[in-house]
């Protein structure tokens, strides 16, 4: 009996240790976050340059549309086109965040969705994730053509056709970021953040 006593003291002594690793680490997550997050959308110094045209390709969307993403938008409206997968987790947790964004940035901005690979699997994804309201694009040259090397990745092509912003979004500040940078006339919010820092160390 006291054997059993002192083992269930044992066991809970070992629970109470695991919970307060967890909140420590779940805490360390969180400033990591409020560390991170400031940074914008991870813009990569190689490949396209914004300021300069976007590339234009010629695509089909998942109702066997064409659309030429990269075309000037006569609507004067910019485009951001979100790279997703559905095998991405990342670009599943987004989700929401893009719907969101759709709706507050709806006067200025379209959204496209693009991936690649098997087209049942895209109707699929849409399907589950209810992203019927996306014009939804399936294209291997348009990833190749953007550069695009990990996931999520998002650009921001205005309605002249110029690049304006390009990065890899991780969260709903990343994403914020681009807009904020369009707003702002710069390539990135990290400019943002440094010429406001020069301007202060003068």
């Amino acid at each position: 009996m006291t054997a059993l006593i002192i083992s269930n003291a044992v066991l809970w002594i070992a629970v109470l240790g695991l919970l307060v690793a967890l909140m420590a680490a779940i805490r360390q997550i969180g400033v990591l976050h409020e560390r991170i997050a400031p940074t914008g959308a991870l813009m990569l110094a190689k490949g396209l340059k914004t300021g300069l045209a976007a590339p234009q390709v010629d695509v089909l969307d998942l109702d066997g549309q064409h659309r030429r993403v990269g075309a000037p938008n006569t609507a004067g409206r910019a485009t951001l086109v979100m790279f997703v997968s559905p095998t991405c987790p990342v670009c599943k947790s987004l989700l929401p965040v893009l719907k969101s964004s759709r709706d507050s940035e709806r006067d200025w901005l379209d959204v496209v969705l693009a991936s690649d690979g098997d087209l049942q699997s895209q109707r699929d994804y849409v399907q589950a994730q209810k992203l019927q309201a996306f014009p939804y694009v399936l294209s291997t040259p348009l990833g190749l053509t953007y550069q695009v090397s990990r996931l999520p990745f998002a650009v921001l092509i205005d309605a002249d056709g110029i690049l304006r912003a390009r990065g890899i979004v991780n969260s709903r500040e990343h994403l914020e970021s681009l807009f904020e940078a369009k707003r702002l006339g710069l390539a990135t919010i990290q400019d943002y953040f440094e010429s406001v820092s020069r301007h202060e160390a003068a």
